[in-house]
């Protein structure tokens, strides 16, 4: 949980919604299961203001637009934990695996981005961070890359000063599992014995497949194999763990902290949750804290620039995920972002969360498609407008 008041309130009055054309990546990308292809998984940016004119904003699906804002423009002062459980109960029927869930989300990080602007403090100052960075590993290794391109990534990525590098694994649907171990022996002989490589199935294979291929790259030491089968199969994770004799990571599918419970159970020996789809943002320390008490690895993933107010909570061998295809365009909408550095992500002395977006760039580019404005009901309108500027 966050060292914050549960009881501080907030009447929202107004929000404005920036609209995306699709966002392309450097170049095309593909994991085992055919993901996310030619465009980063972007959609929007939303800013939520205050009747006091405070801001929270984030990136966020369209789905904040229909199924968020209008239970919150109502003209109703609720405070935090408040407005959180009735927008939960709110959104069950959906189901808790749910987008709309995950939306919630959204509004759960606006939230604190507009305490921690109550405060004129930095998100993770606010959340109680007591330094102004996070470690990291770097990820990326398209399927599509030939193996020399996925070499020379990993070798640069250790050159940039990570100790953990990243790769996905899955070739030709799972079938190409030769493929997939002779990259991998690549990558070892080139970044050689001490740096730590992981591999990312993305729940392509069957057990009996994951173990074949389990067998196939264990020479080359693997820091971990992430989501081999189906994250949701908890009796199949229970059965490979209990023969693959390696470490497994799992976790960027589920929604909150419930599932990890379950996972640990299990025996996953990597807990990883993505911020951008939990359901609230304390589960990350949540999770984390689970993983101390049992003693496994933790890392999150999702947006790094967004992720390293968080992460600066973390400790040094608890990382974040840098996934180079995915933040590299993402960072590209960005007019401030963390700094990459070293293995590190360096948070900017910046009210709110450590990210502001780049609207003349993007209108520039065409990528901002438009900008929708929303009012809530029982508010003054020229005050709305005005607390936006």
């Amino acid at each position: 949980m966050f060292p914050i008041d549960r009881q501080e309130k907030f009447t929202f009055a107004k929000a404005v919604y920036y609209n995306f054309n699709p966002v392309p990546v450097k170049k095309p990308w593909r994991d085992a299961t055919g993901g996310f292809g030619n465009f980063a998984p972007l959609q929007g940016w939303i800013r939520i203001f205050d009747r006091d004119g405070v801001c929270g904003e984030t990136f966020c699906s369209k789905g904040v637009i229909t199924n968020i804002l209008p239970l919150i423009l109502t003209g109703e002062s609720r405070t935090y934990e408040e407005w959180y459980d009735y927008i939960y109960w709110k959104m069950r029927n959906f189901g808790f695996q749910s987008g709309q869930i995950v939306d919630l989300g959204q509004l759960d990080l606006i939230m604190l981005d507009m305490m921690a602007r109550r405060r004129k403090m930095p998100l993770h100052r606010f959340l109680g961070a007591e330094k102004d960075w996070a470690a990291s590993y770097k990820g990326g290794g398209s399927l599509l890359s030939d193996d020399e391109d996925l070499v020379a990534d990993m070798v640069r990525y250790v050159e940039e000063g990570y100790h953990t590098v990243k790769f996905k694994v899955g070739s030709d649907w799972g079938k190409n599992m030769e493929r997939d171990a002779r990259r991998m022996e690549k990558v070892r002989a080139a970044v050689g014995p001490e740096t730590e490589i992981a591999i990312d199935g993305n729940q392509v294979w069957s057990v009996e497949d994951a173990l074949k291929f389990a067998d196939m790259v264990r020479p080359y030491h693997p820091a971990w194999f992430e989501e081999p089968i189906h994250s949701h199969d908890m009796n199949g994770i229970q059965a490979l763990k209990e023969r693959i004799r390696m470490p497994i990571g799992y976790g960027e599918s589920m929604r909150n902290a419930y599932a990890f419970e379950t996972y640990a159970e299990k025996g996953v020996d990597h807990l990883m949750p993505l911020v951008g789809r939990m359901s609230r943002m304390s589960d990350l320390m949540t999770i984390r804290q689970l993983a101390r008490e049992k003693g496994l690895r933790f890392s999150s993933g999702g947006t790094v620039w967004l992720n390293a107010a968080f992460g600066a909570l973390y400790g040094e061998e608890e990382l974040l995920e840098n996934h180079e295809p995915m933040t590299e365009p993402i960072g590209d909408c960005l007019s401030v972002k963390p700094e990459e550095r070293n293995g590190r992500l360096y948070l900017p002395d910046l009210e709110g969360i450590p990210m502001r977006l780049d609207t003349e760039r993007l209108e520039r580019e065409g990528i901002l498609d438009e900008i929708k404005y929303y009012y809530a009901d029982s508010m003054d309108r020229s005050f709305a407008v005005r607390a936006a500027y």
